[in-house]
Formats: C-alpha cells, sequence, structure tokens
C-alpha cells in the first residue's frame, strides 16, 4: 500500500501540484508544522536559559514534534483507508508533501528572470530559494546557486519524502517533513539556536542520508540517458568530492550534477555578512548562465521520470506478488 501510495502521489503532483485554491483554503501542511516548531521556538527557547538546558529543551521539543507529528497522520492515513474512495484521498494529501511542481518552477523562474530582464532580476528570483546572500553575486553565481538549490531540493523534497512515503506511508513523508521544517527554521549555528536546534539539525542529517545518495544516482542515471561521460563524469565527482561538503547530504547531489554538467559548483559563500568556504563539488567550469540552469532542469525532470517509473516497478511486482 505504501509503494502504490507514493506512485499515485508523485503522479498526482507532478501533474497539478498543490492547487492554490486549497492553499488560500486551508493553508498548506508545511505552514501548520512551522507553525508548531515557531510556537514551541517562542515557548521553550528563552535566551536567559543555560545552554544545556536549551539544548535538552531542543530535544524535547523535536520529540514532541516527531510524535504530534506521527500520531495526526497516522490516524488519518487509517481514517481513510476505511473509507471509500479513501485511498485517493489519502494520495491527495500525501501528494502535498512532495515538491516535484514547485521545485522546478522555482529554479525555472530564475532563467527566465536572467535572460528575460537581466541580473537585477535573477538576483531577486534565485533570493526566494537559498539561504546566501545574493545583493552582490554575478550572474554565473547566481546560476550557480539556482543549481545548487535544484539538486539540494531535489533530495529534501522529492526523493526523501518519497522514501519514506513509500517506507512508511503518511506518517513516514509527515514526520521526515517535520523533520526537515524543523531543520530550516531552528537548525542554525546561530546564538538563538546553536542549543536549541542542535536536535533538529543532527535528526535532519540521519534521516536524509539514504536520500541524498539515492538522489545522486537517480541524476547520474538521468544524465546517462543522453550521454554516458556526462554520467560517468558525475559518478567521479560525487566519489571525490561529496564527502568533503560541509552538509553530510547536500555533497551528493549538488557533486553529481556539477560533474554531469561540467561545472563546478560549491564553494565560498556568503550568509548573513559571513563568508562560508566550502569545497567544489565538481572540477568544472565556474562559469553559468541560464543555459546551465535549463541543462540541469532537463536532468532533474529526467531524473523525477525515473524516480516515478521505480516507483511504478515496485508497485507492480509487489502488487504481482
Amino acid at each position: 500500500m505504501t509503494v502504490a501510495l507514493t506512485l499515485l502521489a508523485l503522479l498526482i503532483e507532478v501533474t497539478v501540484g498543490y492547487p492554490d485554491w486549497l492553499a488560500r483554503a486551508i493553508g498548506h501542511p508545511i505552514i501548520w508544522i512551522g507553525r508548531l516548531i515557531g510556537a514551541l521556538d517562542r515557548t521553550w527557547n528563552q535566551p536567559e536559559r543555560a545552554g544545556h538546558a536549551r539544548r535538552m529543551l531542543g530535544v524535547l521539543a523535536v520529540l514532541v514534534l516527531v510524535l504530534l507529528t506521527g500520531a495526526v497522520s497516522f490516524t488519518l492515513q487509517r481514517a481513510l483507508l476505511g473509507l471509500a474512495l479513501g485511498s485517493i484521498v489519502l494520495a491527495i494529501l500525501a501528494s502535498a508533501l512532495l515538491a516535484q511542481r514547485s521545485l522546478y518552477a522555482h529554479v525555472a523562474r530564475v532563467a527566465d528572470a536572467l535572460e528575460r530582464e537581466g541580473l537585477s532580476a535573477g538576483r531577486a528570483a534565485v533570493a526566494h530559494i537559498v539561504g546566501r546572500d545574493t545583493a552582490a553575486l554575478d550572474e554565473a553565481a547566481v546560476a550557480r546557486a539556482a543549481i545548487e538549490s535544484l539538486a539540494e531540493n531535489f533530495s529534501d523534497g522529492v526523493v526523501a519524502p518519497a522514501f519514506w512515503m513509500a517506507i512508511a506511508g503518511l506518517p513516514g513523508a509527515a514526520i521526515y517533513k517535520a523533520i526537515n521544517t524543523a531543520d530550516s527554521m531552528i537548525g542554525h549555528r546561530t546564538e538563538r539556536h546553536e542549543a536549541f536546534g542542535w536536535a533538529a539539525a543532527r535528526l535532519d542529517d540521519l534521516v536524509n542520508l539514504p536520500a541524498s545518495r539515492l538522489a545522486a544516482l537517480l541524476l547520474i542515471a538521468s544524465a546517462a540517458l543522453t550521454d554516458r561521460k556526462c554520467a560517468a563524469a558525475g559518478w567521479r565527482a560525487v566519489q571525490r568530492d561529496a564527502h568533503r561538503h560541509r552538509s553530510p547530504n547536500a555533497g551528493y547531489p549538488e557533486a553529481a550534477i556539477a560533474g554531469a554538467l561540467g561545472l563546478a559548483l560549491a564553494g565560498p559563500r556568503v550568509y548573513g555578512g559571513v563568508t562560508v568556504d566550502d569545497a567544489l563539488m565538481g572540477d568544472g567550469r565556474r562559469d553559468a548562465s541560464a543555459a546551465e540552469i535549463r541543462a540541469a532542469l532537463r536532468l532533474y525532470r529526467k531524473a523525477d521520470g525515473i524516480l516515478i517509473g521505480v516507483m511504478a516497478i515496485c508497485a507492480f511486482l509487489i502488487w504481482a506478488l
């Protein structure tokens, strides 16, 4: 059931996405999760508390988040499966935890902005999908940022929730998204969140381990559909560079797409006025433009298609057995 649910959710999301009218009417599951995280942060992460106390409260906050998200999603899944057409409704709800369509749209918007309106518009567009400072980026840096975001979010926003959904249904994907959202909101090495967000950041690293490697393999397989040399370059980049990334997971899809496109991604970047020195992913050129973003998007679409195809094969085999 969980694999079939994942397949149907992937197909629904890639076809229609999350409808705007539904978002306006009831919001989005990630928004609901974010409100809970924000409330826990405001209530328990008090500056006057000692660092060890804030770390323990951060652990408790993650535990509350996981248990509450799991309980609600499990109850909802069980109730829907007992109803006529409940599986369809469940798949529609599960599709909201995937981001195939919206990820493509956001990254394509950066390419559109660079092509039609120039560098300033490109900076504004990429600022919506990356956390780094964008005001001083040149065209090549804007394009690289968009491609890096595409690679990382293919893992975090598509492959990981699909993987956990296939393992544990709606609760698996919902718990994953809760952890991932907590990491994005409180898992920062800042004075406020260094201690309180420690558990969220470490748990996010753990739950993303399988998906980041799978995302890299999907991108390499995507490259192999058109050019085996590009696929081989992607594989070499993953083996050589992925482990040197400051993130234990982001380096895998970034290195794969960098090698496949003949680029060198990552490297030094500025966040909040502070330069973060990171290793290069890939050994190709640093120069990039909207054309490279378009090439990355083509790789992404094929990789996503392979993911859907794998789910379809798994669902058929399970049904046949």
